[in-house]
């Protein structure tokens, strides 16, 4: 039986650094209160410009160096986002564009949001066990801070997510190791405790 594996994994981070002490000024919370609750410290925020895509594309540059290929060979991207750049098209294609890619290769978005990187490499690995692609490019990318709500009302949620991304190739394994099984469930029993109302500015 064929099996999928990692063997490239890239990211990219942008510059700007916001600290728990950054966030005190901005809504009722305090740098002890996060880290008695999350653990975190810190998060990047994306600066104006940036994109879901660009990000994503830094990612995936170093991934596939990582993986010793060339964008040559990629002949599938799979894109996980919900901060998108646009409601259409999406970023997977905008991505082949960005990186000029073959046009024979495909490009889905998959629209989840903390899960969509695992939905997405479950994805890659059906493709590459059933034989369909052999050098798949896996991103996930999200910028969160430009829709958080940042008032007081909103600590809640904001001082968890930050901006980022992360990239995989996914290749057919050659010594049988590789991506065991995939199990993927869902609880909307509590979807709205996560609701974010606000419009994302792309």
């Amino acid at each position: 039986m064929i099996k999928a594996r990692i063997t490239g994994v890239g990211k990219y981070l942008p510059p700007l650094v916001v600290k728990n002490k950054d966030l005190e000024t901005m809504m009722n919370t305090n740098d002890e209160w996060i880290q008695q609750r999350t653990g975190i410290q810190e998060r990047r925020w994306a600066e104006p410009g940036t994109t879901t895509t660009g990000m994503g594309a830094q990612a995936a540059l170093a991934a596939i160096k990582d993986a010793g290929r060339s964008l040559d060979d990629i002949d599938a991207i799979i894109f996980a986002t919900l901060s998108a750049d646009y409601f259409f098209p999406g970023c997977g294609v905008l991505l082949q564009g960005e990186l000029k890619l073959k046009k024979t290769v495909p490009a889905l978005d998959v629209r989840n949001q903390c899960s969509g990187f695992l939905y997405s490499l479950s994805i890659a690995d059906g493709w590459i066990r059933a034989g369909q692609y052999k050098c798949i490019l896996v991103v996930g990318s999200e910028i969160h801070s430009s829709g958080m709500d940042k008032s007081p009302e909103g600590r809640d949620i904001s001082v968890l997510f930050g901006d980022g991304a992360g990239a995989v190739v996914v290749e057919p394994s050659s010594n049988g190791s590789g991506i065991l099984v995939t199990k993927l469930h869902s609880e909307g029993d509590f979807a709205k405790k996560t609701l974010v109302s606000q419009t994302f500015e792309l």
